[in-house]
């Protein structure tokens, strides 16, 4: 491998790395604060379906975790799934990110159970999304690869959008992961652009 190229592939790890962690250190910190200082109220600015303060939570709740093991698990999703599309291009993971907390709490605002719905899982939800619909839309060999090893590596993720689970808000999972589809469909419109 040539020098340059591994340098390049070395600078963009360690870009990856500090935005993941940087995004990691914050959630953390927020749920330290919320736990120690707060006593938990800073869930109130969850999304609350179909009310007026709770559109505020789909700027909010990705931010925000009942404890330490729901932020655990979406601090895994969070590494691996965004890291995933954050390797394969930073500008796709922005906009990932963007529209995942927008349309996926959007559209929670206006579907959900009339309850409090918080967490990174929307937005994790929407990396899944994206991975898996890239290759449908922009129909290349390599983002079919990463369709097809995201379906393998995490097709049960699937099973989070599925009602019935208590405590787990199954509907910023669904939203979110239209949300990445959406996202694949809107990168591979401006790819496609002269």
């Amino acid at each position: 491998m040539p020098s340059s190229t591994r340098s390049t592939l070395f600078g963009d790890l360690r870009r990856a790395y500090s935005i993941l962690g940087g995004a990691l250190v914050v959630l953390w910190l927020i749920l330290l604060c919320d736990s120690v200082f707060f006593g938990g109220h800073l869930l109130r600015f969850g999304i609350l379906p179909r009310s007026l303060p709770g559109l505020r939570g789909i700027v909010f709740a990705p931010f925000l975790h009942v404890s330490a093991s729901h932020l655990l698990a979406n601090s895994i999703g969070l590494v691996l799934l965004g890291g995933l599309v954050l390797l394969r291009n930073e500008a796709d993971f922005w906009i990932v990110t963007l529209v995942g907390a927008i349309v996926g709490g959007l559209g929670t605002w206006l579907f959900a159970r009339a309850e409090i719905h918080v967490g990174a899982s929307g937005v994790i939800f929407a990396y899944f999304g994206y991975l898996v619909s890239t290759g449908f839309f922009e129909r290349r060999f390599g983002a079919i690869a990463i369709s097809v090893l995201a379906v393998l590596s995490w097709g049960s993720l699937i099973f989070g959008i599925l009602p019935g689970q208590r405590g787990i808000s199954w509907e910023s999972h669904l939203f979110g992961l239209a949300a990445g589809g959406v996202s694949a469909w809107l990168i591979a419109l401006r790819r496609r652009r002269p």
